[in-house]
């Protein structure tokens, strides 16, 4: 993507970021109880990310404006060698131009340096435009929750092996 720039999260990026995630939630009518709309850590992204060991997360840039981002989390209670896609959203204007997976491959390529063996993630129908991208990528239905995410709102369950 030209003049898109990925980077890691700065201590500045949560209020734009929470805008974005909870416009999108908005937008495909899946800001309910349960999930990261509600969450309070969606507020405070860099502390989260900053604090936790073996997780990360990319904030993508376009002209000095944040379009979006993606992370990989080490969910409480996964099982060995997993951790968890989250909170990958991106600005409606920031769609359907590869940035999602671009996004998405950043956070793969992420969780394999970091040594896990398997990417799982959590989702809604509300959001059926990102699981097709999320099955473009290999990434296969499970018939529960893995973890402790917290956001029982969420009833799609994906995982891939990396």
């Amino acid at each position: 993507m030209q003049n898109v720039i990925v980077r890691n999260i700065e201590p500045g990026d949560n209020a734009a970021l929470a805008s974005i995630i909870r416009k999108s939630l908005e937008e495909f009518n899946a800001a309910k109880y349960g999930t990261v709309y509600y969450d309070k850590a969606t507020d405070h992204l860099y502390e989260l990310f900053s604090s936790t060991p073996r997780s990360t997360y990319f904030v993508a840039v376009l002209n000095g404006e944040i379009i979006g981002g993606a992370g990989i989390f080490p969910t409480a209670n996964l099982p060995e060698g997993y951790c968890e896609l989250v909170k990958m959203y991106l600005a409606k204007e920031a769609r359907g131009l590869g940035l999602g997976r671009m996004m998405i491959s950043k956070c793969l390529e992420a969780a394999k340096d970091m040594g896990f063996t398997k990417v799982y993630l959590e989702s809604m129908p509300e959001l059926s435009r990102a699981i097709q991208v999320y099955e473009k990528f290999g990434f296969s239905y499970l018939k529960g929750p893995l973890g402790n995410s917290g956001h029982t709102g969420c009833d799609i369950w994906m995982e891939k092996e990396l």
